[in-house]
């Protein structure tokens, strides 16, 4: 049977698959497809050695403690490419893992294309030199990315349409962003404190303090997305906060309503942009994660994707120590009283969409024509 290992190891790598994977099913139905991913890549047909829930992880220090786990299912998948005699492997983001399946499936003779470029740039620079020699494709969804990998040796990247953008394309054709005085106006400010546990446990008392003495001088209403992946109980004490309680499949909404954002962040800070929502970008880190982002990661850049984007710091970002109600408070102060700080910020948003655009290429098409060359007619 012919087949095609994918590997989406965490929720947005799974995401990403489903952007292009119902089109991909359809113009290669010849093709059996397995490996690891989460319910939607279930549902389309793929069929899934590991549940997504089992896989993902956060974390220098709980990845640690997954190590054991990893080596095994590296080892099962390796096995069943062998036993399949699988001709090409698509491996989405999830870069420490993926890398050295990469690396190995080469030497297998299989045809690896990498969707979401490993984020060399931030850590471990060396990686580039295995990627040229492993990859047979690099697919990048940063515009500066390409440019940073060929320079380093990669030659076979490109650059795609952001999956992200590729997904919302269709949301934003009608919608018109509406301008706000924070001062005299009443206005939606939304709190996006993430979809894990320990995310909403350490981010959602410190948005909901600063929203509480934001109250006391600007009239809005709050609002909030919460994420089905996390118990309810985490939300419930604050529930009489919220005007308005979104789930997490409604967040395209949440978005278009809303005026300004505290959020966690993540791969969400690209659709906040997208939607040109002004906000405050945050994160807190346990101690020992702390020290490895100061000590190890030599990385001082940006870690929103919109300010890595955009090359300066459209969204303030509050990370580890800097991280907490009182400095919330003051950057979004910063927009609420410089109206010229909010118009600059929501017109460098207006950029995003056009930088995150990619080349002339259709995901889908590409990697039909990759698996027709690995599997030929007769």
């Amino acid at each position: 049977m012919k087949s095609c290992l994918i590997i989406a190891g965490e929720k947005s790598g799974e995401e990403h698959a489903m952007t292009f994977l119902p089109s991909l099913k359809e113009g290669a139905s010849d093709i059996h497809f397995y490996g690891v991913g989460g319910s939607q890549m279930k549902e389309s047909g793929v069929e899934l050695l590991y549940e997504l829930k089992d896989f993902s992880t956060w974390g220098v220090t709980e990845a640690i403690r997954k190590v054991p786990f990893y080596y095994k299912a590296y080892r099962h998948l390796i096995d069943e490419v062998k036993k399949r005699e699988t001709k090409v492997a698509i491996l989405i983001d999830f870069q420490t893992f993926n890398l050295k399946l990469a690396m190995k499936l080469e030497k297998l003779g299989v045809k690896v294309l990498y969707y979401v470029a490993p984020q060399a740039w931030v850590w471990k620079e060396w990686r580039t030199k295995y990627l040229q020699q492993s990859v047979d494709t690099l697919f990048c969804i940063l515009p500066f990315e390409k440019k940073w990998f060929m320079d380093r040796g990669v030659s076979k990247a490109i650059t795609i349409e952001h999956p992200l953008l590729k997904k919302t394309k269709p949301l934003l054709k009608d919608f018109t962003r509406r301008c706000v005085d924070f001062k005299n106006e009443e206005f939606n400010l939304l709190l996006l404190p993430g979809s894990r546990r320990f995310e909403i446990e350490f981010m959602l008392p410190e948005f909901i303090k600063a929203v509480r003495n934001l109250k006391e001088k600007y009239n809005f209403n709050l609002t909030i997305v919460k994420a089905s992946s996390v118990d309810n109980e985490l939300f419930s004490r604050f529930e009489d906060e919220f005007d308005k309680i979104y789930r997490d499949d409604q967040l395209d909404e949440a978005l278009k309503e809303a005026d300004f954002s505290f959020a966690t962040s993540g791969t969400v800070n690209l659709s906040l942009a997208l939607y040109g929502v002004p906000s405050v970008i945050s994160y807190d880190l346990n101690l020992l994660n702390t020290f490895i982002a100061e000590n190890i990661v030599k990385y001082k850049g940006f870690v929103s994707i919109p300010n890595l984007i955009l090359g300066h710091d459209v969204y303030p970002e509050l990370l580890g120590d800097a991280f907490g109600h009182y400095n919330l408070e003051r950057k979004a102060k910063e927009l609420f009283e410089n109206k010229e700080r909010y118009e600059f910020v929501i017109n460098e948003l207006k950029k995003v969409k056009e930088l995150t655009e990619g080349e002339d290429i259709e995901i889908s098409q590409y990697l039909i024509d990759k698996l027709k060359q690995a599997y030929p007619e007769g």
